[in-house]
Order: C-alpha cells, then structure tokens, then sequence
C-alpha cells in the first residue's frame, strides 16, 4: 500500500515537473514574441520619425524619447561626433550634465570599448558610490551600459543608457539592446544625406532666395504643414539670350528684379528659392492648383509687360540695356509624405523639353 502511494507521489511529482517545466518554456516565448512586437513597434516608430518633415536633430531627439518609453530606460544619451567635436544630439539627463557626458569617449574604461566596438557594463555595489566617469554627480546613476556607433567600420560616437540602481543592468538582455542600438545607427545612417543638404543651404548671391537644398530641409516643414500643396516652377526661358545679345550684367539684373518683385507678392508661407540657372520653384503651402492658376497668370503678364534695364550712376538707362523677360510656368500637386524631389523632378524634365518659344502656364 504504501509503495502504491510512493510510486502515486512520483508520478504526481514528475508531472508536475513537467506542467511547471511546459509553463516556463510558454512564459518564455510569450516573453520572446512580446519582446519582437515591442521591437517591430520600436521599428515602426523610428521609421515615423525619420519620415517627418523635421530637422535631423528634431529626429534624434524623437528616438531617444521613444526609446525612454518603450524600453523604460532611466537615462539615455546619444553623443555624436559631428567632425569637429562631440556634440550630445539627445538626451533626457540634465543638461548642467552634459559636458561629462560627451566626454567619455576620453574615459579610459571606455576606450577599448570604443576599440573593438563592443559594449560596455559598468556598476557600483553600493550607493554611497558613484561611476568613474561621473565628476561632478553622486546620485543619479550607479550603473551604465556604453555603446560604441560604427556606421560602415567608422565610428561616430555612442549611446549610453544609466540607471540610478546599483547593478540594474545584471540580467539584462543584451540582445535585445544590441538591436536597439543597431536601430539607432540605422536612423542616424538614413538622416545622414539629410544632414548634408541642411549643411549646405546658401543664399543665393544675385536672387537673395535660397538654393534648392533648402526645400528638402526647413521649406518641406513648412510645406508638410499642409496636406497637399502646389508647386510651382517657372523658366526664365530668354535668359540666356539676354546674357549674349546684351551684358552678363543686365542678365544678373533681371534675375534681382523677378526674384525681389515675385517675393513681395507672395505669402510668407509659401516657399520660394532659386532652383538652377534660370529656373525657379515656389511652393504654394496649402493650396490648390486651381487656386494658384489665376494668381500666377496675372503675375506672369505683369512681369512680362516691365522692362528691365541697367542704370548709370545718375539713374539713367545706359544704350542697348534694357529689355522684357519671357517666363514658362509649370504647376504640379505636391502631397505630403511623397517625395518632393520627384515632382521637382518632372516639373523640369517638362521645362527642359519644352520649345523655346513656349511661353504659357501648363498643370502637370
């Protein structure tokens, strides 16, 4: 009897061992597909923030914020080396705290970190303690996990999450991290070309517009305030002819005059820049095609009726320089979250093939 309730109990005890054994491995995988579905959340948000008409700083800011709340993570800090210095792009930490933070890169428990492009975990044991990097702060983070950003073997800086509790980072998944941090080189990665075109927005020296590169940049947030917009490219199409038949300088002339009197007429949401040459781009924020059509036909005829001259220092026209200026418009809906460069595209693809001697305002 007694062996019966022995080999009962064994039986009782394995099956239990397995129930408990089958309950742990479902907790793990729904710990795992939870994990990708935060993950494929965190993906999609990041490749929202990429996608906004803002500034490549404006983004870096966004995906650290979600990172912060989708990985509730304490503190998190991405420092940047933007050719010249380190410079902090996001981070939630006190900004009096920044100084020692885009300077780690100089802490010598991270700079074989930075060598071999490996992760780094640091700790305290107790909390009376504070980390080595930290000089001036005593109760903010008693551990950090360092990561050294490399986009294509070239290193750019890092990211650094902290925690306030001593050895936070124990268990932690460093996997899981490890494709956060690869996300986040990805976004840095993609608003890299972005960056460029920021850097290099001019003034352009005759119109006083800005150059193209600026549409891409500050104009599309302006433009992207609005659902659709139209966009607007027009030709100086006699231009060149002015240049030859009378002076480079009456030509320099003509293109002040039509920029200055253009952008006096023009709302200070709308965009206007000098795209290449002879062509120009205004970005009509908000409104429609049918709507601009009749404002850009009384501005072409007014335009076209001036004459434009050189003058003498006593205001007088100077012999053989003065002339009118043919211009051929071109209008195309622009919808935001489409690529603008497209429809600048075949705004002047159209401009381009045009004959010389058409002179109208055509809807593309």
């Amino acid at each position: 009897m007694q062996i019966a309730i022995v080999i009962i109990l064994i039986i009782v005890i394995v099956g239990l061992i397995i129930y408990n054994l089958r309950i742990h491995k479902k907790i793990q995988t729904f710990k795992n597909i939870n994990q990708k579905i935060t993950n494929l959340s965190v993906v999609q948000d990041f490749m929202t923030a990429i996608g906004e008409s803002t500034s490549v700083d404006d983004k870096i800011k966004k995906i650290n914020e979600i990172l912060i709340e989708k990985y509730e993570i304490k503190y998190s800090t991405i420092v940047v080396f933007d050719g010249a210095e380190y410079v902090v792009k996001a981070s939630n930490v006190d900004e009096r705290h920044w100084q020692s933070l885009k300077s780690l890169q100089d802490v010598e428990m991270f700079k074989d970190s930075i060598a071999t492009a490996t992760p780094k975990y640091v700790t305290v044991n107790k909390s009376n303690e504070r980390l080595p990097y930290q000089k001036m702060e005593f109760g903010r983070a008693k551990s950090a996990i360092f990561f050294p950003l490399y986009i294509d073997n070239v290193y750019i800086g890092y990211w650094i999450i902290e925690s306030g509790v001593p050895h936070d980072f124990d268990n932690v998944d460093t996997t899981v991290l490890e494709v956060i941090k690869d996300n986040i080189v990805s976004v840095l990665k993609t608003v890299t070309h972005q960056k460029t075109l920021e850097s290099i927005v001019r003034t352009d020296l005759f119109s006083g517009l800005y150059s193209e590169e600026y549409l891409y940049g500050e104009g599309k947030k302006i433009i992207d305030q609005y659902t659709t917009s139209t966009i607007c490219m027009f030709k100086i199409i006699n231009l060149e002819e002015i240049n030859k038949k009378y002076s480079r300088e009456l030509g320099n002339e003509v293109i002040r005059q039509i920029s200055r009197k253009i952008k006096d007429n023009l709302s200070d949401t709308y965009v206007f820049v000098r795209y290449m040459g002879p062509k120009f781009v205004i970005a009509f924020s908000g409104v429609d095609t049918d709507s601009v059509a009749d404002f850009i036909n009384d501005l072409k005829n007014s335009l076209e009726k001036e004459k434009i001259s050189l003058n003498d220092e006593n205001g007088n026209i100077i012999e053989n320089q003065e002339t009118n200026v043919i211009l051929n418009f071109v209008l195309s809906t622009y919808y935001k979250g489409t690529g603008i460069d497209e429809v600048l595209k075949k705004l002047e693809e159209y401009l381009d093939n045009a004959s010389k001697t058409e002179s109208d305002i055509t809807n593309i």
